[in-house]
């Protein structure tokens, strides 16, 4: 049996209609939606990085953290910005207010340029992260290495707790 063009046109486009229509423009649309909101709603949160040894104790502080030095201090190590300064076991020991590794690294932090001039004020600021288990005379040595680095705006980093 011969078909005509016509009717070969017809058939083709019979074959061709059970094909799916897709419109990239309204999934475009949404895809731009939800990367924007992603994006300005990521820059509202600051957070402090997080360790598993560290149990912050709570707090209903209401103002958000600045990006500042973060010293770390976890029932066995101080840590500066990720880096392993020195063990508690060793600082517990020692007679000394100061704790000698800390402040180098301390010292040597704040000796960066600040690059932006609205982050010249947060140069002489640090956050102190400690486990809320650690002894007061460790975290007294820590505020006094800090002082004596030119640390002198000192904030404590705390869990949010919520009024039920």
């Amino acid at each position: 049996m011969m078909l005509t063009p016509l009717e070969k046109r017809a058939a083709r486009k019979e074959r061709n209609k059970q094909q799916l229509d897709l419109n990239l423009v309204s999934l475009i649309d949404i895809f731009t939606i939800l990367i924007f909101f992603l994006l300005s709603s990521a820059s509202e949160v600051e957070t402090l990085p997080s360790f598993k040894s560290v149990k912050l104790p709570e707090s209903t502080a209401d103002t958000h953290p600045r990006e500042t030095i973060v010293v770390t201090i976890s029932g066995a190590e101080i840590i500066v910005d990720g880096r392993k300064v020195a063990d508690v076991a060793d600082v517990m020991r020692a007679s000394d207010d100061v704790i000698a590794p800390l402040k180098a690294e301390l010292e040597l932090l704040s000796k960066r340029q600040v690059i932006r001039e609205k982050n010249q004020a947060s140069k002489a600021a640090i956050t102190i992260m400690g486990d809320k288990d650690i002894p007061y005379r460790l975290l007294r040595k820590v505020m006094v290495t800090s002082a004596r680095a030119n640390f002198t705006d000192v904030s404590f980093a705390v869990r949010q707790r919520f009024e039920t």
